[in-house]
């Protein structure tokens, strides 16, 4: 009997254990669905924290213990690259995305190039926090480039992220938000009221490691599988655009 209980014990001890991986929140129900995926193929569920890159970043700064960072743009990556905190050569271009204006459901309004800016310098306008997390950033880059981001600035409502900034909108706390448009589609309470040109702001791009101090053995096969086709194309499905 005792041999059995620790062969037992050994068993549950060999167990693989899952990959934790920092995500960010735009990410929450692609990177929810990729891990369930891959966890299908026999291999432990990803562990998934989703935040605002930057804290994200800040945290792997910090010394915060994690395997995989998916960032929702290249800047934040840089960060962590220059700090020599990435794995070597497992840093990929990833995923793309777009930015656009939400409105409740109910609010019919159609904004033009021409209408964005005096239309959001009504305000409140959600946004994640134009000062660092990448949402914020792209939407203040874009309203800089229509000329709009002066008037609009005081009328922001800066939001820790950008699942934030949506949910203000879907509570009718601010009567727009920007975001990106996978948000908008993950979400029944906003509809997409205007569309940033892609020119207006620097390219949406999501990068994708693995950190140096990473010792878990599933987090390459993890990554490798978020960067495959068929990975990829769980992204895809839900409104990114692979690069």
């Amino acid at each position: 009997m005792a041999c059995a209980v620790l062969g037992l014990a050994s068993a549950a001890t060999a167990q693989p254990r899952p990959p934790l991986v920092l995500a960010a929140a735009s990410l929450q129900e692609s990177m929810t669905a990729a891990a369930d995926a891959w966890a299908a193929k026999g291999h432990p569920k990803p562990v998934i924290s989703f935040a605002a890159s930057s804290a994200l970043a800040r945290q792997v700064q910090a010394g915060g213990r994690a395997d995989l960072f998916a960032s929702a743009d290249e800047a934040w990556m840089d960060v962590l690259d220059r700090g020599g905190l990435l794995a070597s050569g497992t840093r990929a271009a990833w995923l793309g995305n777009r930015l656009v204006v939400v409105a409740p459901v109910a609010n019919p309004v159609r904004l033009t190039v021409r209408t964005l800016g005096p239309t959001l310098a009504r305000g409140p306008l959600a946004m994640a926090d134009p000062a660092s997390v990448p949402a914020g950033k792209y939407g203040k880059a874009a309203l800089q480039r229509l000329g709009a981001w002066d008037a609009v600035a005081p009328r922001v409502v800066r939001a820790e992220n950008v699942r934030a900034a949506l949910a203000l909108v879907e509570r009718g706390a601010a009567p727009y938000g920007i975001v990106y448009a996978t948000d908008a589609r993950a979400s029944a309470g906003v509809r997409v009221a205007g569309l940033f040109p892609a020119a207006s702001h620097p390219p949406i791009r999501y990068p994708l490691a693995r950190l140096k101090a990473s010792t878990n053995p599933e987090a390459e096969g993890f990554r490798r599988f978020l960067l495959s086709r068929e990975g990829r194309g769980i992204f895809v499905r839900y409104g990114f655009s692979a690069k």
